[in-house]
């Protein structure tokens, strides 16, 4: 027989019981639809930690004082960890070409007050570099200038929560608050970013980088933001960072560079670990999806055991009852495959509808995947009920009652 007829046949006996065929086809429906929704839920949340990384800036690298790595050689610094310093990054703009940009920052928390309104807050010291490279930019006003920083002027940018919390609809333009015990001079308010990162960037404070070690009393920077040319020149920048800061700390490499990239690795890590697991979790309802096809077919091959008796008699191979129950038990899959991955689709952009803030992202991967285990699971359990129709005697199964 040609494949057309071993499936018309297949398709035949399954609508001869619809219900009953459904219903086997329900296990892997459920399955296939929970695998693409699980996964679809997972590849968002990987998609959405990309966007937000690059949202902080592109081409960045982030150089915090202490050496968080380990490599297994080497000895650990013997005289302390130098702090990261203004000189350090004038250094590093003279020195290190590999390097478009570069901004200090101070960050400390701090009550912000305003009359009789007061509200905890991360304050961050940093210069008028800081709106480009980090991709944070005023709205309304002005950022923090150069003559600001030069002059130590004690002038404040705040975030849209920052703005909502202390004056409610007024402009803050010109008026003061209180950082801690110093006032200052509202001159600009950021434009709306929500939370990056856990972080909630509509409730920060910008002020001189110089003025907030003198409020804060530090001398050192809590890091240093690095913009390179491009994203080719990442390595090349890491290098001349290393030569110059291990040359003005005593030769010791007391500092720690991360990268984007490196941030979005580990992030993309333990998403993919996650996703793997949710998709392994919801591939056991198909396992159990291909247990009903396999009691399924082995009821039908009692009920229809005359008839396989009578197409051996008048000639049937055991390959073409082979072939046309594990046919049958391949349709069942594949049906219900398609369905469950349109319910899974269906399922997954109406919750992305529903609640926008839900990252779903379905992958032709995924799709791909669920279906082909879907129609080996019906191979697979199609294949013991074939055997033993394949494997019956003519004469036994025309006397069989």
């Amino acid at each position: 027989m040609s494949p057309f007829e071993y499936l018309r046949i297949a398709l035949e006996a399954l609508a001869s019981n619809k219900i009953r065929s459904f219903l086997t086809m329900l296990g892997v429906i459920i399955g296939v639809a929970s695998v693409i929704m699980l996964v679809s839920i997972g590849e968002g949340a990987k998609t959405y930690i990309r966007t937000e990384l690059m949202g902080i800036g592109s081409n960045l690298l982030i150089i915090t004082p202490g050496k968080t790595e380990t490599s297994g050689m080497g000895h650990p610094p013997s005289g302390g960890v130098h702090k990261l310093t203004i000189e350090d990054l004038q250094a590093l703009e003279k020195r290190a070409p590999a390097l478009a940009g570069l901004t200090p920052m101070v960050v400390a928390g701090a009550p912000v007050k305003y009359g009789n309104h007061s509200r905890d807050v991360l304050v961050i010291g940093t210069d008028e570099k800081f709106e480009d490279i980090r991709n944070l930019h005023v709205e309304i006003g002005s950022f923090l200038g150069k003559g600001d920083i030069e002059a130590h002027r004690k002038v404040a940018v705040i975030g849209r929560t920052v703005k909502k919390e202390l004056f409610r609809e007024a402009s803050p333009l010109g008026r003061t608050v209180k950082i801690g015990e110093t006032t200052f001079r509202i001159i600009g308010i950021m434009e709306r970013k929500g939370t990056t990162l856990g972080i909630d960037i509509d409730d920060l404070v910008f002020i001189p980088v110089d003025t907030a070690q003198d409020i804060f009393d530090q001398d050192g920077l809590t890091q240093i933001l690095a913009q390179v040319v491009n994203e080719n020149a990442i390595e090349r920048a890491k290098d001349q960072i290393r030569q110059v800061l291990v040359r003005r700390h005593a030769g010791e490499e007391d500092f720690t560079m991360i990268t984007q990239q490196a941030m979005l690795s580990t992030a993309q890590s333990i998403l993919s670990t996650f996703t793997y697991v949710l998709g392994g979790i919801a591939s056991i309802s198909l396992l159990v999806g291909g247990i009903g096809i396999m009691n399924i077919m082995l009821v039908s091959v009692r009920e229809r055991t005359r008839e396989i008796g009578l197409r051996k008699a008048i000639g049937a191979a055991q390959r073409d009852i082979l072939i046309q129950f594990v046919i049958e038990a391949i349709t069942l899959s594949m049906i219900g495959g398609i369905v469950g991955i349109l319910l899974g689709a269906g399922i997954a952009y109406g919750a992305k509808a529903a609640f926008p803030v839900v990252p779903v992202d379905i992958t032709g991967w995924s799709i791909a995947t669920a279906f082909t285990f879907a129609v080996l699971v019906g191979v697979f359990f199609g294949i013991y009920p074939a055997t033993k129709a394949a494997r019956l005697n003519p004469i036994d199964a025309l006397r069989y009652e």
